[in-house]
């Protein structure tokens, strides 16, 4: 009897690994960081809701300076040796290029004004990644030697939090190339910084991916959010009771509610629909919106999108 169920033992621990081997695992891009991008003059600055900001400027970054394709690459191979999957920088690059030269001549239908976006908004769609890698590193000079600091941080690209680090001093070297600079000073601490990751996805995985939802009323609208309508329900009770329903486990808060607006919070929405595609903030919120709208309720809306994780329907109007 014993032969029999050390079989089953070792069936079972071989099923535990291969599926483990074919875990999931998050879609990463590599970035110099905005600190890096500054300190060495790639930035630029755009006006967001009539304050003015500086914001790195990958593009002249990739275009000036040959080492932040190199020291980016060296980290992309050492990610992809843990079985990673990688978005490419520049090929992201390209395509917000592309975008631009038509969204300038896109403009509102009713209003006639430019769209308003954010440069790191777009660039985040553009690059459909789960979690950025942020890299910063700094050469050291000691007579012939040279040394390295770095600073990786990943961020949830949804929310924007750090959800990995991992940071530290190479040794000193007469290497004259700072990709194997940072390719030493990285190695030892790439695993458990990977590892952190691999966390923070499978959380997601299980839990839902966290975005924020906030509803808002167009100033003409003559319905507001404490609005009854059917079985006596006020309308933010039938939206909170749809997010109940549509959201991971049933799990999100209510930050504010007024007859004008609510605020909703760690809105946990699952990564991938029935047939495995991904479902991001904007397709999520779109099913609430559609559900507003259609009956019992007919009430129009607009759905706009802040990053990605951010979205806004004002009731009342298109």
């Amino acid at each position: 009897m014993k032969q029999p169920k050390l079989i089953l033992c070792l069936l079972a621990i071989f099923s535990i690994t291969i599926a483990f081997g074919q875990a999931k695992k998050p879609t990463l891009m590599v970035v110099p960081s905005d600190a890096w991008c500054i300190q060495n003059g790639y930035s630029m600055t755009f006006e967001n809701q009539g304050s003015t900001e500086k914001i790195a400027d990958y593009k002249r970054a990739f275009q000036e300076n040959p080492e932040v394709l190199q020291v980016i690459s060296q980290i992309n191979g050492m990610m992809a040796d843990r079985g990673f999957p990688l978005k490419n920088m520049e090929s992201v690059i390209k395509t917000i290029s592309s975008n631009s030269a038509e969204d300038n001549l896109r403009q509102s239908k009713e209003s006639g004004s430019d769209i308003s976006e954010s440069p790191i908004d777009e660039f985040k769609k553009a690059a459909k990644a789960d979690i950025i890698i942020q890299l910063t590193w700094t050469v050291n000079k000691t007579g012939p030697k040279k040394s390295i600091n770095f600073n990786l941080q990943g961020l949830d690209s949804y929310t924007d939090k750090q959800i990995a680090t991992a940071t530290g001093t190479g040794a000193p070297s007469f290497s004259a190339e700072t990709p194997v600079l940072l390719s030493e000073a990285v190695l030892s601490h790439m695993d458990n910084f990977t590892s952190s990751l691999q966390s923070h996805f499978d959380d997601m995985f299980e839990n839902g991916r966290e975005i924020i939802v906030r509803i808002q009323k167009w100033d003409d609208w003559d319905g507001d959010l404490e609005t009854e309508y059917g079985g006596g329900d006020e309308l933010g009770f039938v939206i909170e009771d749809w997010l109940q329903k549509n959201t991971v486990k049933g799990r999100f808060n209510t930050t504010d509610m007024t007859e004008n607006m609510a605020l909703f919070e760690q809105v946990r929405i699952p990564l991938y629909n029935e047939s495995g595609n991904a479902i991001d903030a904007r397709r999520y919120v779109r099913d609430l919106s559609k559900f507003l709208s259609s009956a019992p309720y007919n009430i129009p809306n607009k759905l706009v999108m802040k990053g990605l994780g951010r979205a806004t329907i004002i009731l009342g109007g298109k």
